[in-house]
């Protein structure tokens, strides 16, 4: 993930955008990001490769909660591309109703289903702006997992 890297190439590559970024720690940790052309949400604790990839459960996220993941993401690079202070941060709640709202109605969507799968996700970052409307900077490739399905 040290250097940036341009859209083309990582099309090329075959990299695939994400959408939104629910956590981060040492790399994505939870979010909603492109596999195979559909939008999947995807989340993973498993640092066990280091730099190359991580495995996440993955599963489909349906087009209602693709718009409304979008526009909480708008709501996020709102403040983040602005002048606002810490306490303004929409995440901290009360800040932003709407994004309060839409909060409650995604921890559904959030949660892992019945039929996870366990893939393998390497990360790049573009060479464009970390927050965007259209997404983050974040893009990913993904593969099966060397162990067992996710079993949830």
């Amino acid at each position: 993930m040290s250097q940036p890297w341009n859209e083309q190439q990582l099309i090329a590559d075959g990299f695939e955008r994400a959408y939104a970024v629910l956590d981060w720690y040492d790399g994505p940790r939870k979010g909603l990001a492109v596999i195979d052309g559909v939008p999947h949400y995807f989340e993973g604790w498993d640092y066990g490769l280091g730099d190359a990839a991580d495995a996440y459960d993955v599963w489909p996220a349906s087009e209602v909660a693709v718009a409304m993941e979008r526009e909480q993401w708008a709501i996020f690079v709102r403040y983040e591309v602005s002048d606002a202070g810490r306490d303004e941060h929409p995440a901290n709640g009360g800040v932003s109703a709407r994004y309060d709202e839409l909060e409650l109605l995604l921890a559904p969507h959030r949660q892992p289903r019945e039929g996870v799968r366990r893939l393998m996700g390497e990360v790049r970052l573009d060479d464009g702006d970390r927050y965007r409307f259209d997404g983050s900077d974040l893009w990913m490739r993904w593969c099966p997992s060397r162990g067992a399905s996710a079993g949830r």
